[in-house]
């Protein structure tokens, strides 16, 4: 295998430095940046993801001929999000747009029908003036109307919005992360519907793991991988489950390397606060070759 990301694994991390637990300082983050984006393993790396309040300082920070890819992470009403789209200083190449519609037990319709009128309105535009597309990702609660907002997004991608899903997979209390069973049938909904997805939280390592700390059972980046591959060759629920539970990486593994040079379906990705340490997971298992590491 040369040096280079596979196909595979392209843009599989956001760099989600400036989000806990990492929580680093948005200079740092720029910089850090920076280095992913020169590195040998930049393929691996997506945009650098940031609360839709910090664009400002983040374009402070930029040189005068500098572009960065950037991920607006909605820390503001829906409804103000297209002004802060519409304001952003030129240099920062807006990719995507991330946004929760609803808190845990709400109703998901309200918050998805404006944030897929803000999609609609982003493609109308891009089309207009020949610029990047914009991705929209509704972050949906795993709780009450989850399938109706599925079908809801599925609908408007039908009908050309560049809109997808989003979930969480864990974060500072139990019930946020879901278990193999819920997230397999969830994987397995998107697949029914050709929904791609993106996850956040809690995929720290790439083997699903006991944090000792916490007590929490953290999802594996490398089981997600495993599992939509097999949903996407038409796994059933349960065997998809299975690959989410699996604590020994041989089968991760298994599914992953005779698909190296194929793109990604299904799963968009995720972000991490780190870069480095999913990428040293990718390596131990074989996935990527670390020959330029150093």
């Amino acid at each position: 295998m040369s040096t280079q990301v596979p196909a595979l694994l392209d843009g599989l991390v956001d760099d989600a430095a400036v989000f806990p637990p990492g929580s680093a300082s948005l200079p740092d983050a720029v910089a850090a940046h920076r280095r992913h984006r020169t590195s040998w393993y930049a393929d691996l790396v997506g945009p650098l993801l940031v609360p839709a309040t910090k664009l400002p300082a983040l374009a402070g920070l930029l040189g005068s001929d500098e572009r960065i890819d950037v991920g607006v992470i909605g820390d503001l009403p829906i409804g103000q999000l297209d002004k802060v789209r519409a304001e952003a200083d030129p240099r920062l190449r807006l990719r995507q747009v991330e946004a929760a519609v609803a808190k845990r037990g709400e109703d998901p319709l309200p918050g998805l029908a404006e944030l897929v009128a803000l999609a609609r309105r982003a493609a109308e535009e891009s089309a207009d003036r020949i610029t990047d597309r914009l991705d929209v990702y509704a972050e949906l609660p795993l709780t009450f109307g989850l399938m109706g907002a599925l079908d809801a997004l599925a609908a408007a991608r039908a009908d050309g919005v560049p809109i997808a899903a989003k979930f969480r997979t864990g974060g500072l209390a139990a019930e946020l992360f879901p278990t193999p069973a819920e997230l397999a049938a969830v994987i397995c909904a998107c697949r029914d519907r050709q929904l791609p997805f993106k996850l956040t939280a809690g995929l720290h390592q790439a083997v699903r793991h006991l944090d000792p700390e916490t007590g929490f059972t953290h999802h594996g980046f490398g089981n997600v991988l495993a599992a939509t591959l097999a949903a996407a060759d038409g796994a059933a629920t349960s065997t998809v489950a299975e690959l989410l539970t699996a604590a020994d990486p041989r089968p991760l593994v298994q599914w992953a390397e005779p698909r190296l040079d194929t793109a990604r379906r299904l799963w968009v990705g995720f972000g991490s606060c780190s870069i480095l340490e999913p990428l040293t997971d990718l390596i131990r298992l074989g996935l990527v070759n670390g020959g330029n590491a150093a």
